[in-house]
């Protein structure tokens, strides 16, 4: 803890040197990034905090409405994800609390609205009702990892309080699918209806892509149920002193556990190991692939499923970031995860970075950042996919989330920064340590770097009053 507070305590001297020396930065601060091949880039440190000031939006009723980049919808992944990455710099800046438990309280009031929706509109009507379960998920590890960073009792509201109790009963429900459900989406879509209802996993209908299921158990879905049901346990306790929603969670957060271990592997004959599968039945049948957005099986260690160097995650790494993958594509400029929800070869820069996030080799690290930074845009913002054999052919010009979380590569990689934290006592699978993220450059680097970020991020706080647009 001691050395924790000695780090921050220098990067706070260094950010208020910096920020003292305003007038003198008004073109813009910028980091040194290693590339491959010997080579350097300087990236502007203010584009790394881009989604937190131009898609973040204090609301009539003090919430944070945040749209995912150039689509002025609120996710409740999305968002979530958006925010992560940013709730380090509140021990520096406090003023950044309001804004977080912003975001906390609006996806509550979402959930509220309806558990079954994946993204809302400012008015909180329903934008679109695809069961994901992810879905639900994200809020609840963004409410825990920001009590755990702050201790800041003001984000246990009644509204909080009533959506863990939703999240908990709407998984329950779910499964209990057959008997319990009576969700539908009223667009016919292409999936396997067939499923065990035994597995004590959670039924699905829509992948973290918003694209439909090939089978009903999605493993990285409901492995990040897991993680978010310990969450609701601790948070339950915490903050409401509610034991039974506390022990309806644990319950169930075993129950799912079990189903993912005992349903969600399997032995790849092929390959002569055990691997998880994407999406199963429950019978016997699976859908081997992964998909580039998160949760995914890459990303598994990322969520705090497993270590980075779980046998199982590492063989199933091995065949998702491989050309036996469907949706794993290689050309000229990236090779990396691509998805359904895209034209059929397309790299996201979300896979690239997921990858990096979760890589155990400093050069996979500065591999991805290189090719994130010959294909992104003129204005160094984050497209959605793009083609590999021509960068300049891609899908939105700028996505919120694919922002957000290439600056938390960057934290980790350049500035030392730990990994946050998604599950409250590390690896769900017992017995394993958490992995970090492979750093590029030497220690008194990474604190310059940090104090890099902090400046500017005070500077823009400066400019701005510390103030969010209105939405």
């Amino acid at each position: 803890m001691q050395s924790f507070i000695t780090r921050y305590a220098a990067i706070g001297v260094v950010a208020a040197l910096l920020v003292l020396d305003l007038p003198s930065r008004v073109a813009g601060q910028t980091l040194v990034v290693p590339l491959t091949g010997k080579r350097v880039r300087d990236i502007q440190t203010a584009q790394l905090f881009h989604t937190l000031l131009h898609d973040f939006f204090l609301e009539d009723d003090a919430t944070t409405y945040v749209q995912t980049g150039d689509i002025p919808v609120m996710w409740l992944r999305d968002s979530s994800a958006q925010t992560i990455p940013y709730i380090r710099f509140q021990l520096v800046y406090p003023v950044l609390r309001g804004r977080f438990v912003g975001v906390i309280e609006r996806n509550s009031r979402n959930i509220l609205t309806d558990p079954y929706a994946n993204a809302f509109l400012a008015d909180y009507h329903v934008w679109e009702r695809k069961w994901e379960i992810d879905s639900l998920a994200w809020p609840a590890v963004l409410a825990s990892i920001y009590w755990r960073s702050t201790r800041d009792r003001t984000v246990f509201s009644p509204d909080l309080h009533r959506a863990l109790q939703s999240i908990v009963t709407t998984y329950e429900c779910e499964e209990r699918h057959f008997a319990c459900s009576r969700y539908r989406y009223p667009v016919r879509v292409y999936t396997q209806d067939a499923y065990n209802g035994a597995t004590g996993m959670i039924w699905g209908a829509f992948r973290p892509s918003d694209d439909p299921v090939q089978y009903r158990f999605n493993i990285p879905q409901n492995a990040m149920a897991v993680v978010a049901l310990r969450n609701v346990r601790q948070l339950a306790l915490d903050g409401y002193g509610d034991s039974a929603l506390a022990a309806r969670a644990q319950a169930l957060a075993s129950r799912v556990q079990f189903g993912v271990e005992e349903y969600g592997r399997f032995f790849n004959a092929r390959r002569g190991v055990w691997m998880y599968a994407y999406e199963t039945d429950g019978f016997g049948h699976y859908n081997l692939m992964d998909d580039a957005n998160i949760p995914n099986l890459t990303t598994l260690p990322y969520i705090d499923w497993c270590s980075a160097y779980d046998p199982t995650y590492l063989a199933t790494r091995a065949f998702t970031l491989s050309m036996d993958n469907p949706f794993y594509f290689a050309g000229r400029y990236a090779q990396g995860l691509g998805s359904p929800h895209t034209p059929y070869g397309y790299v996201w820069p979300l896979g690239i970075i997921g990858r990096a996030l979760t890589a155990t080799s400093s050069i996979e690290v500065a591999t991805a950042i290189t090719t994130l930074a010959e294909t992104d845009g003129e204005d160094e913002l984050i497209h959605e996919s793009f083609y590999p054999d021509g960068y300049w052919r891609y899908t939105r010009p700028e996505f919120g989330w694919a922002n957000a979380l290439g600056a938390e590569l960057f934290f980790r990689s350049l500035a030392w920064e730990p990994a946050t934290q998604f599950a409250w006592d590390g690896p769900i699978l017992p017995f394993q340590r958490r992995s970090a993220t492979p750093r590029l450059v030497p220690y008194f680097t990474a604190l310059e770097n940090a104090g890099e970020l902090n400046a500017t991020l005070g500077r823009l706080l400066h400019v701005t009053g510390g103030a969010m647009p209105h939405g």
